[in-house]
């Protein structure tokens, strides 16, 4: 029996193909993560699609040859919404440790008890961390400055207080891991947090060269 590719009952215009290629590749998702970068895929998506149509129209077997065009331009949609959500990801990763109106060390814990009894370990977990760097701030371990990142209090305190500063690098980690990475908080995490907060309380600063 003779099997041919213009038997296989496929029927997709150019036009319909191509427009159901863009509109794929136009998901919000894109634009909002990282426009500038988003954008070039698509252009560069864009022209190669309308290279390949234009080399397969009237090509024995170009219907088959479309919807295999289709399915690498779905695969490619999917490799660039995953390079988006790292670059996003890692982008946010150097964000600020305290946002909004700033509290006393206190309130923050207050706030993390609170969460934690209520099962919100993510929140305890942010609120602990704004807690043990409010703490140091209070107690001019850290002087006070808008715009730091979890790193940079981890490396600056830690110079203050070697002996934990593995801790706070490790804590500054959970931190943005949760906060700003989208990882789930745990209690395991919110205790360490809380067991860390209450050591550096009681840690006497060194002076730094001495």
């Amino acid at each position: 029996m003779t099997f041919l590719l213009t038997d296989v009952p496929v029927d997709i215009d150019r036009d319909p193909a191509r427009l159901r290629a863009i509109e794929e590749l136009r998901d919000p998702a894109y634009a909002d993560a990282k426009p500038g970068f988003v954008q070039q895929v698509l252009q560069w998506l864009g022209q190669r699609l309308a290279d390949l149509l234009d080399a397969l129209n009237g090509v024995p077997g170009g219907p088959l040859g479309l919807v295999l065009v289709l399915a690498l331009l779905i695969v490619l949609a999917v490799v660039v919404r995953l390079r988006v959500g790292r670059v996003g990801r890692s982008a946010q990763s150097a964000g600020e440790v305290f946002a909004g109106r700033r509290r006393s060390a206190e309130d923050y814990r207050r706030a993390a008890e609170e969460a934690a009894a209520g099962g919100r370990f993510a929140d305890a977990v942010r609120e602990r961390f704004r807690a043990l760097v409010r703490g140091m701030e209070e107690r001019t371990v850290l002087d006070t400055r808008s715009g730091r990142t979890a790193d940079e209090a981890a490396a600056e305190a830690g110079a203050l207080l070697p002996d934990l500063a593995g801790d706070l690098t490790a804590a500054a980690r959970l931190f943005d891991d949760v906060h700003y990475g989208g990882r789930p908080g745990t209690e395991a995490g919110y205790r360490a947090l809380t067991e860390l907060d209450e050591r550096v309380r009681r840690a006497r600063p060194v002076l730094v060269g001495v």
